[in-house]
């Protein structure tokens, strides 16, 4: 790879509103992870209460909370690995979460029984399992589980009271079961062909037929059936840059458009009994919703969430109230409910800590810049309220996981927390990222680490154009295929960054190819045909753009976070690079923890790995002395 500096053509400035910088608070990482991270929001039977997950105990449990007044009610009380809750199981008091061991990802279904007890639904020792929703009568459970064969999941249900499984589906092709007909006799079938191709199939089990619903190329995603299983309903991109809303009838075989926008359908489905829809559009890294009255036709006016991205919804079985789950760049997810019989929202929770102003804190704006060859990037950017061309400030490059996901408008405490120390922050969207169309979308397959990248160095141009940035301290940062490209940086292009900070980053294609889960067996084709196969020629372009064998190339310090249990990017990479950096005298930072995976998710270790990041930052940015 060529180490170059590449000509940057600014496309816009955006328009800050600064803050004076001397009213600026600084807040430390643990006032940050005060913070309140929720999920879930699943509406008991009598639509009073929520049920929820949520880490304020310092790792996720399973809580209640009172629709009418937004009081809580702590039901499970971990203290070693975070429970995530499922739902309420009909017609009884009891209560299903999901849980994994230190991050192993290995999840099991467990019942939490009205009197206290705990079982194991799922009870096998390398079972994964995932919940799958209720029956049309309620007196069943559906989940996916690969007890079978570690490498495929098979389609269970159990009888509620009884609890012991029955096979509905045997998944001997090692197809991606997508969903299923309310009357279990339609079941959504997924095989993906390369990450941004798939075939969507339809198996009848009456008749033991398999019908094809995908036709060219493309993406196709399950989205459900209507009440009475006549339609069959799919996202796809087929013949169209973006994804749009698709409906198929189960009789006849005919297809209908049934929503199309400039920008991804990113999920829809239907209330219980079809009166809504519900289509969430992901526009330029920030999702707006749509709800549409079947009945009338009619599109909602749903109060304005200003600034909001909705992450989820849920609509209760009466679809009389309706849940989402939102964040703002400035705030963590909270909950809201929506009562369609009034138009009125209620914010049921206050995740930000207190202590906090928010208007100390930055909000995303999104920007574009053009790459080497001219294709234009999108990113989203932090600009620190300290910044000006009087107080040059330093800055991060962020580059997301995947290698296909976006970074996106929502609440990220650790970039608030840098950028509140005074590190501006260009999350790129290089290609390859999702979001911006499939021609963007398939623009880096087997270039890893080549475009790719020279898009992030575009970004790292970008900013050094901006007359409130220090350009001569600029660092790199990313998680997972981000960790990649962050070593990626340090590695083939090692003048470009000053530091790297790699969490839990892939630095040898060849192993982490080939020690994938075998519970991804299914995807594996796909990521081969993606990322290169390790087992063929593939194997030299994936071995020449592994930072581990290249690692003499570093010359600048870079900092490395692992959790031991991860089992997508195993410890040893990690090992390895670190002791090859050692070795030639570059400064390396590690910091291993022993209790988590992939993605950390305790708060005593976030706040112990993001203190730590600062740190090496201000020493190697700022010149500040530990």
């Amino acid at each position: 790879m060529k180490n170059s500096v590449f000509l940057l053509l600014l496309m816009s400035f955006p328009v800050w509103s600064q803050k004076d910088t001397t009213s600026v608070e600084e807040y430390t990482i643990e006032q940050f992870y005060e913070n309140t991270r929720i999920g879930g929001g699943e509406f008991s039977e009598d639509e009073k209460r929520l049920l929820m997950s949520s880490d304020e105990s310092g790792i996720f449990n399973v809580y209640e909370i009172n629709i009418s007044d937004g009081s809580k009610n702590q039901i499970t009380n971990s203290k070693d690995d975070s429970f995530f809750a499922i739902d309420y199981v009909p017609g009884t008091g009891d209560i299903l979460y999901s849980a994994d061991k230190g991050g192993n990802e290995i999840d099991h279904i467990y019942l939490l029984l009205d009197d206290g007890t705990t079982k194991d639904l799922t009870p096998g020792e390398n079972e994964k399992a995932q919940f799958a929703g209720w029956s049309e009568d309620k007196d069943f459970l559906y989940y996916l589980s690969n007890k079978r064969d570690p490498k495929f999941f098979d389609l269970y249900k159990m009888q509620v009271g009884q609890w012991e499984p029955q096979m509905l589906y045997q998944n001997d092709k090692g197809l991606q079961i997508a969903g299923m007909s309310h009357d279990e006799n339609l079941i959504a079938l997924s095989q993906p062909i390369t990450t941004s191709e798939n075939k969507l199939f339809l198996y009848d089990r009456s008749q033991d037929k398999m019908t094809e619903i995908s036709k060219e190329k493309g993406t196709y995603s399950a989205s459900g059936f209507s009440k009475k299983d006549d339609k069959f309903y799919y996202i796809t991109d087929d013949d169209k840059e973006f994804k749009y809303l698709m409906e198929f009838d189960t009789a006849t075989g005919e297809r209908s458009p049934v929503y199309e926008a400039d920008w991804d359908v990113m999920y829809s489905y239907l209330s219980e009994n079809d009166k809504y829809r519900v289509i969430a559009i992901n526009e330029d890294g920030t999702n707006k919703l749509i709800i549409r009255n079947n009945i009338t036709g009619e599109m909602l006016d749903l109060p304005e969430l200003p600034g909001a991205n909705i992450s989820a919804v849920a609509i209760s079985e009466s679809e009389n109230l309706m849940r989402l789950t939102a964040a703002t760049s400035k705030a963590p997810s909270n909950l809201y409910v929506y009562d369609f019989r009034n138009n009125e929202i209620k914010k049921l929770t206050n995740t930000l800590n207190p202590e906090i102003d928010p208007e100390d804190l930055v909000s995303a704006e999104v920007v574009r810049y053009n790459s080497f060859d001219g294709v234009e990037i999108p990113a989203i950017f932090y600009k620190p309220h300290q910044a000006s061309e009087e107080n040059k400030v330093p800055a991060l490059v962020w580059v997301h996981g995947g290698p296909g996901g976006q970074s996106r408008t929502g609440y990220f405490a650790l970039i608030q927390y840098l950028v509140n120390h005074g590190y501006a922050v260009l999350a790129v969207n290089n290609r390859g990222s999702s979001g911006y169309g499939k021609t963007f979308f398939k623009m880096d397959d087997k270039k890893h680490g080549e475009e790719d990248l020279k898009d992030v160095i575009a970004g790292k141009n970008w900013l050094q154009s901006q007359e409130y940035i220090d350009d001569d301290n600029i660092g790199i940062i990313g998680g997972s295929y981000g960790g990649y490209m962050t070593m990626a940086a340090m590695t083939f292009t090692p003048e470009e960054f000053d530091v790297g900070v790699n969490l839990f980053g892939v630095t040898n294609w060849l192993r982490t190819l080939k020690s994938i889960p075998p519970y991804w067996e299914s995807f594996k084709n796909a990521l081969y045909e993606e990322m290169g196969d390790p087992t063929t020629k593939d194997s030299i372009a994936l071995y020449n753009k592994s930072p581990l064998f290249h690692a003499d190339q570093v010359k600048n310090p870079v900092m490395v976070l692992q959790g031991a249990n991860d089992p997508r990017v195993l410890q040893v990479e990690s090992d390895e690079i670190v002791e090859q950096l050692k070795k030639n005298n570059v400064p390396v930072e590690y910091v291993i923890f022993e209790d988590e995976g992939h993605g950390f998710i305790k708060k005593e270790n976030e706040i112990k790995g993001y203190k730590q990041i600062l740190q090496f930052l201000n020493k190697y940015l700022k010149d500040e002395e530990l």
